[in-house]
């Protein structure tokens, strides 16, 4: 397996160096050359998998045998044995049309919390085999951050940045990522939103010179092997449902804001795993849901809402797909991004929106429809949802058809959002990892939306 970037101005490569570079040397996604078919007999075959070994059958299709298999199965083994669940991601059913899928049982409590403990650990392998520094640079609308630093705290050979926008994640998300004590975890809170953290990141990945003097890695969903790792829980879901009862394709509604949750399964659907619909769930923050349904992709004005993680106007992994449905051509991806960065939108015609509306369906939820949905299926089932899962659980009800199975993410554990849950007067015990973490210092650096300062807070903690 060779990996690209969307842009086509890189020299392929293998699994490892496509890790390490993140976001692709000329500025675009890597990818891989090819997507692996996996036929039907397999897929029956890994029914019958623990979470663990499933991931190492769809990883063996992307990495060349360049982790020896029994390293690989260590990374994955230690990465899911810190899980509050054996089953990793275990699926709840809620009605008779709708499963819960529990990606929140990982140390942060959130679905980020699956691929950034195997690539914390793939990091720490690939620097000692390698001999190499490693400093990881991120931003992060609130899960990303926290699960990024718990994935590489205190490891040896490895550095780790994160960028969250000043007072805009939850006060659980700031403190789970704040209270780390360890020297080799630089937080900087910086007076702007998700958007300007991210641009920040790019820009500093897009120059070569920079990266390579700095050893910059990617945490973020820009990095393939994220992308890779989520994958996996689609297959699992599935699985789970297959072996309980007759299934033919299932829906599934994921809440996202920079378009990598969903990607990892339109990713699983194109190597075979039967998905019906893809159901694109986002807050008032809808650019991605306007581009579903009416071709434009352009970001509007910014809300602060009850589901923080989702508060992104520009999707990082957009490119990706836009790489597909452009008959993977990468000078049309080149030349619509680089309208999209002078003109501050893109729009596409009506034959590609048919093909948008074959791959996804979209939903914008607000937020009183948010709070409603967490009110109604706490009292009608008990199961409490976090706000983002609450957006995925209303697209489902929008979109998913009544004899349709569904499965709506569960992407972080209700308590991380407890400003949205109280509004509704529900009272939820904390576990007690997160109760803790209001008893402990913080350690932040507040900093200026400007790239100058952010560049001299770098030179100074990787250098």
């Amino acid at each position: 397996m060779d990996y690209i970037s969307t842009r086509g101005k890189v020299e392929k490569c293998g699994f490892i160096d496509a890790f390490l570079m993140g976001l692709a040397n000329d500025g675009g996604l890597v990818i891989p050359s090819e997507i692996p078919n996996v036929s039907e007999q397999k897929l029956k075959e890994w029914q019958e998998l623990s979470y663990q070994d499933l991931m190492l059958e769809i990883f063996s299709y992307y990495t060349n045998d360049e982790i020896p298999y029994e390293d690989l199965k260590k990374l994955v083994y230690d990465s899911y044995s810190t899980f509050r669940d054996e089953a990793v991601t275990p699926l709840k059913q809620i009605n008779d049309s709708l499963y819960v899928l529990e990606l929140f049982q990982g140390p942060t409590f959130a679905f980020k919390d699956v691929a950034l403990q195997f690539m914390g650990n793939l990091y720490s392998y690939v620097a000692a085999k390698r001999n190499e520094i490693i400093n990881i640079l991120g931003a992060t609308s609130g899960d990303t951050g926290a699960a990024a630093i718990q994935g590489v705290r205190g490891k040896e050979g490895i550095r780790i940045c994160i960028l969250h926008p000043h007072q805009k994640v939850s006060k659980v998300q700031e403190l789970q990522m704040t209270t780390v004590q360890d020297e080799n975890v630089l937080n900087l809170s910086v007076k702007g939103n998700f958007d300007d953290c991210q641009q920040s990141i790019k820009e500093l990945f897009a120059n070569v010179d920079f990266k390579h003097k700095y050893h910059l890695r990617a945490i973020n969903s820009i990095n393939f092997v994220r992308i890779l790792s989520q994958t996996v829980y689609y297959f699992y879901a599935y699985f789970q449902i297959a072996k309980a009862k007759p299934v033919g394709k299932v829906n599934f509604s994921v809440p996202t804001g920079n378009f990598g949750n969903i990607f990892s399964g339109y990713l699983a659907k194109q190597m075979g795993l039967p998905i019906g619909k893809l159901i694109l769930a986002t807050n008032e923050n809808n650019i991605l849901e306007r581009f579903v349904k009416e071709g434009v992709y352009k970001p509007g004005e910014f809300y602060s809402t009850y589901s923080p993680s989702m508060d992104i106007q520009i999707a990082s992994n957009f490119e990706r797909y836009l790489y597909y449905l452009n008959d993977k051509n990468p000078d049309k991806v080149s030349e619509l991004m680089n309208r999209f960065r002078a003109e501050g939108q893109l729009e596409i015609g009506p034959e590609l929106l048919g093909k948008v509306a074959l791959d996804f369906e979209a939903q914008g939820v607000k937020g009183a429809d948010c709070l409603e949905i967490i009110d109604k299926y706490y009292e009608q089932s008990g199961y409490l949802f976090d706000p983002h899962t609450a957006c995925g659980v209303k697209a489902y009800e929008t979109c998913s058809g009544e004899q349709e199975t569904c499965v709506v993410f569960a992407t972080a554990h209700p308590a991380k959002f407890n400003e949205a849950i109280a509004l509704i007067d529900i009272e939820q015990p904390f576990p007690t990892e997160i109760q803790q973490l209001f008893d402990k210092p913080q350690v932040q650096t507040v900093i200026e939306n400007d790239k100058q300062v952010l560049v001299s807070e770098l030179e100074r903690f990787f250098g």
